[in-house]
């Protein structure tokens, strides 16, 4: 068995999958009115020789007519490389169009910071680590 994807729902799939694509620095690879891929950049490169079992899952964006009502119940934690600095990395993500948001948790006890994307999907950066 292996991980594939995460499946995001989305209002608008072309422009959640380049904002994302952009967070990531990694690459849309397919692109439909139904669904849009994005994967890491060594996922695209077929000269890359990546065992299937090490891939890491891809993103898929697909466009559903609902709205986003309550807190994820899964959501991505992303952590910037062990030289870098959580701080500007939020102030990088908010330049992009994130947002910080308040789901309970106590800012003051925590290393994370949680945000949400463009269209709310919430999802948190932790301190950095290698």
């Amino acid at each position: 068995m292996r991980w594939y994807s995460v499946v995001v729902d989305c209002s608008d799939a072309f422009a959640q999958s380049r904002w994302w694509a952009q967070v990531l620095g990694w690459r849309v690879i397919y692109e439909t009115a139904s669904e849009v891929v994005v994967v890491p950049p060594h996922a695209a490169d077929a000269t890359v020789p990546v065992p299937a079992g090490e891939r890491g899952p891809g993103l898929i964006f697909v466009p559903v007519p609902e709205g986003k009502t309550t807190k994820n119940r899964l959501h991505i934690d992303l952590a910037p490389p062990g030289d870098h600095d959580q701080d500007a990395e939020v102030r990088r993500l908010e330049a992009l169009g994130a947002r910080r948001v308040d789901i309970g948790q106590h800012s003051d006890k925590v290393s994370w910071v949680v945000m949400a994307d463009p269209e709310g999907n919430e999802f948190c950066v932790l301190s950095p680590r290698d």
